[in-house]
């Protein structure tokens, strides 16, 4: 599963009509083909095509994550968009989620298309009109290779089991082979398709090797020999060599222990930040174990635990210029979590000078006051 340390796993549950400033035309889109064709009425040279350009960062990224299946409810969207009068400048939105669904049907996304995992929880352009009235800075989260229905209608693009068949983790989930280039092109596709809707930025998750059910069973179709870090950031470096030229900023979502453990699935952040512009470690309390940090209880100790985690994150990625945006917890697991233990994790990581946050909470009900700017 996506929110998972190595002692500790949590089954997380899913609870417009403009490109704006950032999209200029470029001549594949404008039509214009050079010589004669380019020039105007008038003999006046067409000016020359302008690089797509990212919009500004917020001074400090205050966010939610909401689902695909929220954002489908009526008005449902609008509420979250509301929370800027309590401070929300940013949403984060499942482009593609856990299940392997994609949540617009148009831009299309030809492969999508044909099996049928482009559905129509909401309407891109819509939701990239309502966030830019807003002020809000739209992220788009795409689930790489936890692809469950990719594996049911692509079977020849999944890991495969030993003996014959997908194979699936502890909870029956397929994953998408990490090393068939037609998964990388698919998932970049979606992402593309959110960024010519106008999303601001890509937010890849299970950007990993699985880590869950019988990995001794599991067999990848000419798997490359190489580090499994090596494979992650060789498909960040297509990404970003595809995403860029787009305008969108791209990211990825890590475990929180992955700053000082290679835990065998291929994220080392250090090794990731080249190609990212931002990191988001998922440094939920409940999911560290009892010692962690040399902390008997680190759910105990909420704010504490976020801020040794992230300074070894700061200490992993010394040098880069990659931002480092947590994930924080406001669910309650193992304990009650109230207001006082969201802020403290706010304000740990405002002490590590970290570049703003999002919270997590998998049934999209976030903790009132929760979202106060500095």
């Amino acid at each position: 599963m996506r929110r998972v340390s190595v002692l500790a796993v949590v089954a997380l549950f899913a609870a417009a009509t403009t490109l704006g400033a950032r999209f200029a035309l470029g001549e594949s889109d404008s039509g214009a083909k050079g010589g004669a064709e380019s020039t105007k009425a008038g003999g006046q040279a067409a000016p020359a095509a302008q690089k797509p350009q990212a919009r500004p960062y917020p001074a400090e990224i205050r966010g939610v994550h909401v689902t695909m299946a929220l954002a489908s409810l009526d008005g449902k969207l609008d509420e979250y968009l509301a929370l800027t009068r309590e401070g929300l400048n940013t949403l984060e939105l499942d482009v593609k989620d856990e299940n392997g669904e994609i949540g617009f049907s148009d831009p299309v996304v030809p492969l999508a298309k044909r099996i049928g995992s482009a559905r129509n929880y909401y309407d891109a352009f819509e939701v990239v009109e309502k966030a830019r009235a807003r002020g809000v800075y739209l992220i788009g989260r795409v689930v790489v290779f936890e692809d469950p229905y990719l594996a049911r209608r692509k079977p020849g693009m999944a890991i495969q089991r030993r003996g014959g068949g997908v194979w699936l983790t502890s909870g029956g989930l397929g994953w998408a082979n990490l090393y068939d280039e037609r998964v990388w092109k698919y998932n970049v596709d979606v992402a593309a398709a959110a960024a010519k809707a106008g999303f601001d930025e890509i937010q890849f998750d299970y950007i990993r090797f699985p880590s869950d059910g019988d990995l001794s069973s599991a067999v990848y179709k000419d798997p490359a020999k190489e580090p499994k870090a090596t494979t992650i950031v060789r498909f960040l470096k297509y990404a970003r060599e595809r995403l860029k030229p787009l305008g969108v900023r791209i990211s990825a979502d890590v475990f929180g222990l992955s700053a000082t453990r290679d835990m065998g699935i291929g994220q080392r952040p250090r090794k990731l930040a080249p190609y990212l512009d931002a990191i988001y470690p998922m440094v939920y309390p409940s999911h560290y174990g009892s010692g962690e940090f040399n902390l008997p209880d680190p759910n105990g100790q909420p704010a504490r635990t976020v801020a040794l985690s992230l300074a070894d994150f700061a200490l992993a990625l010394r040098g880069q210029k990659t931002r480092l945006v947590p994930w924080l917890q406001d669910f309650s697991l193992g304990r009650e979590y109230t207001l006082d233990d969201v802020r403290g994790q706010i304000m740990a990581a405002r002490d590590a000078q970290s570049e703003g946050y999002l919270l997590w909470n998998p049934s999209g009900v976030y903790t009132p006051g929760s979202l106060a700017g500095k």
